[in-house]
């Protein structure tokens, strides 16, 4: 479980930042599904995602999407994480494989979380922002993500990772503009 709880490069929850705002998100809540659904509906309302709000820059690390106020899915899922694991909470970055245009191929990754609740164990959540068919939200034990596997080539990800895999990372830190990421979204082998 101490790997869900890690600081990292990526997912940097030392910030003073992130600390400051974990512990604001947490003030006047009891228990960790009280303090998890806070951090949630914060990154999912409060953070633009990047391609709905065609914003830049290209945001990676959990501080610099903080402080842009900006990501894809998976700079969103790495400051849910980073401020679920400030407040001793373990949070898990998860993955779909989704059509880009749901219609069928191509496919991409979409980034998500899970974290640990004591009375539910792990529950994956979506902050990716909600929007026209979109409505994400923290409802324990029912998920309720942004998006639904529609076709046989989508799936979930079945692994609970404590740090973004590395085709999402190299996405996110080689391209320079939030065009370039929609351009080059990642995927993975089928």
């Amino acid at each position: 479980m101490q790997d869900y709880l890690n600081h990292t490069a990526v997912i940097d929850w030392q910030n003073q930042k992130i600390l400051a705002l974990a512990r604001e998100l947490a003030e006047a809540r009891h228990g960790d599904e009280e303090i998890a659904r806070a951090c949630f509906e914060w990154v999912r309302d409060h953070i633009k995602h990047s391609n709905d709000y065609e914003m830049n820059p290209v945001t990676w690390r959990a501080s610099d999407v903080l402080k842009y106020r900006t990501g894809y899915c998976y700079a969103k899922s790495h400051l849910l994480a980073a401020l679920l694991r400030a407040n001793d909470i373990p949070a898990a970055l998860c993955y779909q494989r989704l059509s880009i245009h749901d219609d069928g191929a191509p496919y991409c990754l979409h980034g998500l979380n899970a974290v640990y609740l004591q009375q539910h164990g792990w529950y994956r959540i979506d902050a990716r922002g909600n929007k026209a068919g979109v409505d994400a939200r923290f409802s324990p034990p029912v998920e309720q993500l942004a998006f639904a596997l529609q076709f046989e080539q989508e799936r979930d990800l079945p692994t609970l990772y404590a740090e973004p895999l590395a085709e999402v990372l190299e996405v996110l830190q080689v391209n320079e503009t939030w065009l370039d990421v929609l351009n080059n979204l990642p995927d993975i082998a089928d």
